[in-house]
């Protein structure tokens, strides 16, 4: 591995979490270059390219560069290496994103503020996660009832999938905490492949169900199996992660 690229020592592939994406990160010559765009540049999978952060003029918005140049500005860190790791996952879903910022910066420039539009976006692209779960496991996290969804329905568990989306959800449990929580998005059952949900999820993220604010608040170091303290049911008594409905 070229020095340039040592924090990616600090990724533990056997994360659960990370589970999604650790086919991807195998299959990257970690000596293919010196900078983590020509690490992802290499992968047969790239649906763009990876460019220098450099290659971004002053001025010009990051989403708009990448829709207008099919180019992504690419820095030598954790956050732009997953972002790199989602577009190789779901590229559909990244490029439909991209032409929705493109959209909005079209029509409204770009702002001192990102407004509603483009902030819910954000949040989709940085922080979402994706959940295929039995409805009383919706249900009861859409209650915040933490003690339902947690330990009387743990069981259920097995039949769910959480997968994250969000590149810095991704970073964030490089070193992970209990307070890290996703926004998590309803994700459509019966899906048997990565693929088919990158599919279905460009299909169905819009601007109008975005700007709805569809996400709920997943502590994710609480999902069963992802984090060894949470096998004590007093996990989930720390209200200041796992807070009341309002």
């Amino acid at each position: 591995m070229a020095a340039g690229l040592n924090f990616l020592e600090k990724v533990d592939w056997a994360r659960p979490w990370l589970v999604p994406y650790s086919d991807l990160s195998a299959d990257l010559d970690r000596d293919a270059g010196r900078s983590v765009a020509a690490l992802l540049n290499a992968s047969p999978h790239a649906p763009l390219v990876f460019v220098d952060q450099s290659a971004l003029p002053p001025g010009v918005a990051y989403e708009q560069f990448i829709f207008e140049t099919r180019s992504v500005p690419t820095r030598d860190n954790l956050h732009d290496f997953f972002n790199g790791l989602c577009w190789l996952r779901f590229p559909k879903t990244k490029k439909k994103l991209n032409q929705l910022q493109a959209t909005e910066i079209a029509q409204a420039g770009v702002q001192p503020l990102r407004g509603v539009v483009r902030d819910a976006l954000t949040v989709f692209d940085e922080n979402a996660a994706l959940l295929i779960a039995p409805q009383p496991l919706w249900d009861a996290l859409a209650e915040r009832d933490w003690q339902k969804l947690f330990v009387d329905l743990r069981p259920l568990w097995q039949q769910a999938q959480l997968i994250l989306f969000g590149h810095a959800l991704l970073e964030k449990l490089v070193n992970p905490r209990k307070p890290i929580t996703a926004h998590v998005y309803l994700a459509q059952p019966a899906i048997d492949s990565i693929a088919e949900m990158d599919a279905w999820l460009a299909s169905d993220v819009s601007v109008a169900k975005l700007s709805a604010k569809p996400f709920l608040p997943l502590p994710v170091l609480g999902v069963p199996g992802w984090w060894i303290g949470n096998e004590n049911p007093f996990f989930y008594k720390d209200t200041l992660v796992f807070r009341p409905p309002r």
